[in-house]
């Protein structure tokens, strides 16, 4: 239990770090930095779970495992926000 928990936090933290570094590097698609961390909050721990479901034999996927699926979830999430963000402006416009 108490491993779950912390694989959790992790992929929470990492996916926070993962949707703010990806708002720094891709700025037409950031939230800003309180939306960038929500978005990759949500993604980081998806990210996580999908990662771990989706192992067929219920191995963990270890410690760099869920950092990197974290990470990459939190960025992926926070990107798809903002497309839509952007998408949605962009019809508002015009």
């Amino acid at each position: 239990m108490e491993s779950q928990l912390v694989s959790w936090l992790i992929s929470l933290i990492i996916g926070a770090v993962g949707g703010n570094a990806a708002g720094a590097v891709l700025k037409n698609y950031s939230l800003g930095t309180v939306g960038n961390t929500i978005a990759g909050l949500v993604g980081g721990g998806l990210g996580g779970q999908i990662i771990t479901a989706l192992l067929s034999s219920g191995a963990s996927t270890g410690l760099v495992g869920n950092i990197a699926s974290s990470g990459i979830g939190g960025a992926v999430l926070m990107i798809v926000i903002g497309l839509i963000k952007n998408a949605l402006a962009g019809k508002s416009r015009g």
